[in-house]
């Protein structure tokens, strides 16, 4: 069942799938933060801009080796490469996501009185926010809403997902470019 490069090309296969679906759901929520942004005339935060950029390209990347590995035509050591670069941008993207979000707790988000709520989401929203066309802050966004803090927080658990696939995959690629590499035993017999 595994296919012609067994077990290891059966994991190749299941981990570019997990990464893709896992980029897919970054994207649809980076996306719908960004439509909410331009809904009410400001600039996306570069955040999510970068966080968007990264992993548009990531899931074309990982459909086109996808597709060259089931052809059997995939560069194992071009992959490889490649993997450890998007690894590299998905740590950044971690990094950068995840920094103002681990210190905040989205659960007491809300919990304090609706006009008290109103008023600190107002001083925090009141720069950005403050005419058309200006610049979301990132840090102050986030916490404008629980529902905002808990998909964010599900972007920063997702590009830690794909820090690890990333780096799975890449191993798993220079494997399979080292077997291919292989040279087959010569035949004793005639």
């Amino acid at each position: 069942m595994a296919g012609p490069d067994g077990a290891l090309g059966a994991t190749f296969k299941v981990v570019r799938i997990l990464q893709a679906l896992s980029l897919i759901a970054i994207i649809g929520m980076a996306a719908n933060f960004i439509s909410q942004m331009v809904q009410h005339n400001n600039a996306p935060s570069d955040v999510l801009v970068g966080t968007l950029s990264v992993t548009c390209i990531a899931v074309l990347y990982c459909a086109i080796t996808y597709i060259l590995y089931i052809d059997n035509i995939l560069p194992f050591l071009i992959s490889t490469g490649m993997d450890s670069m998007l690894l590299i941008a998905l740590v950044v993207v971690a990094v950068v996501v995840g920094k103002p979000l681990s210190y905040l707790n989205c659960q007491v988000i809300g919990s304090s009185s609706m006009s008290e709520s109103t008023y600190q989401l107002g001083l925090e929203l009141k720069k950005s926010l403050g005419k058309d066309g200006s610049k979301v802050q990132y840090s102050n966004w986030i916490g404008a809403s629980r529902m905002t803090c808990y998909e964010m927080k599900a972007i920063w658990g997702l590009s830690i997902a794909l820090c690890i696939l990333f780096a799975f995959s890449a191993i798993c690629s220079v494997c399979l470019w080292r077997r291919s590499k292989a040279v087959a035993p010569k035949s004793i017999e005639g």
